[in-house]
């Protein structure tokens, strides 16, 4: 595995290659992370992951100092998975100047949700995918890029900004990989406390059982639902954001009550660690 540093030399390596598939993360690597490497590797083409903490999309009381970074065992893990180029900009190789040029998404899908609970989120991580897309891409002529369910929102708002911006890459969606418990596999929870880790599953369960009573409510019920189900985790001593059931098309509340059309998404807080979740159905 190649190991650059600098955009010149990311597209030195890929020069003549084909279309790369390209796997961004921020580090902290977890076997959802290594999934979507191997979803890149069928693709065709170089596998390039990048590594990057990126300061845009934190708050200023959120936990960017904090973050782990985990560089050794993530370049051994992505070795191991095939990953062909590792891009791993400093933050003056990506910002060799204040930024002052972004990305800011359209409010009616990036303002709700994550967005009212993050102001400011989707900016950041619009302007580093864009900034990160023209690495990769700038010179390949385009090719694809993999995201994870797992961050639902954020996938739909990089798949919308791709098509705005007519680029030509192709945006594949990764499944979500879950420990035994059902929590879905993040490198926030490495956070957890061992109590609270045992707790954690709550929220995959809390978000099945509103998808199950959303089906066999009529849409008017559906806003008590949501309701509920965040008293009942407040309840089990969680600090819920939401839990909600929305269009899969827009994230906006459900016109239609079919299966296979809706989305319901958690985002709640266990001690000082804030989990989120979907599940499609």
């Amino acid at each position: 595995m190649l190991i650059v540093h600098s955009i010149a030399e990311l597209r030195a390596a890929l020069a003549g290659r084909g279309r790369p598939a390209f796997v961004p993360t921020m580090g902290n690597l977890h076997d959802g992370h290594l999934s979507l490497v191997r979803r890149a590797r069928e693709c065709g083409g170089p596998t390039v992951a990048s590594i990057f903490v990126n300061r845009l999309q934190f708050l200023p009381h959120e936990d960017f100092d904090s973050y782990p970074r985990t560089w050794d065992a993530d370049r051994a893990r992505l070795e191991a998975a095939g990953c062909d180029i590792l891009f791993a900009p400093r933050e003056a190789d990506l910002y060799p100047e204040p930024q002052t040029f972004k990305v800011h998404p359209d409010p009616r899908l990036a303002d709700l949700l994550e967005g009212e609970f993050r102001p400011g989120f989707f900016t950041g991580v619009c302007t580093v995918v864009m900034k990160l897309f023209s690495a990769v891409f700038g010179t390949t002529g385009g090719g694809t890029a993999v995201f994870g369910k797992k961050d639902y929102q954020q996938l739909m708002v990089i798949r919308r900004m791709v098509e705005q911006f007519a680029l030509p890459i192709d945006v594949v969606a990764g499944d979500t990989c879950r420990a035994d418990d059902g929590l879905a596999l993040s490198s926030r929870n490495g956070y957890l406390a061992s109590g609270e880790r045992s707790q954690a599953a709550e929220l995959p369960r809390a978000l099945r059982a509103l998808a199950d009573a959303a089906l066999s409510r009529p849409l008017a019920d559906w806003p008590a639902l949501e309701q509920a189900a965040c008293e009942a985790l407040r309840a089990q001593g969680w600090q819920p954001d939401y839990l909600v059931v929305r269009q899969r098309s827009d994230l906006q509340p459900a016109s239609d009550s079919r299966a296979g059309t809706l989305v319901a998404l958690g985002a709640a807080r266990i001690g000082s660690t804030r989990l989120i979740d979907n599940l499609e159905f």
